[in-house]
């Protein structure tokens, strides 16, 4: 079960864009042993991007990874085989 959740808005820059992008978060009760996991919603939009293009991102090879520091928060990582261009909302959800 989680420990805790958020959003994050993930910055792939203008174009031409970028393969990979991150992002930092802060919670002050996250331990330096959680595991961070980050998803994208099919409703969330941002300036860059409609519901649907955030509907179709996990259509493309794309991946979210995430890491932890004790008492300050933790970092969020995209990865891509092509070049994404804007921002994009992510969840994320840790635990122990």
């Amino acid at each position: 079960m989680a420990s805790g959740q958020g959003t994050v808005t993930i910055d792939f820059g203008v174009f031409p864009g970028a393969q990979e992008a991150s992002i930092a978060f802060t919670d002050a009760t996250i331990s330096g042993t959680s595991k961070v996991e980050a998803y994208v919603m099919a409703d969330d939009t941002t300036a860059d991007h409609t519901a649907n293009d955030h509907r179709y991102l996990g259509t493309l090879p794309v991946s979210f990874s995430g890491s932890a520091s004790a008492g300050v928060g933790g970092t969020i990582i995209g990865r891509a085989l092509m070049k994404l261009v804007g921002t994009f909302n992510l969840r994320y959800v840790w635990a122990d």
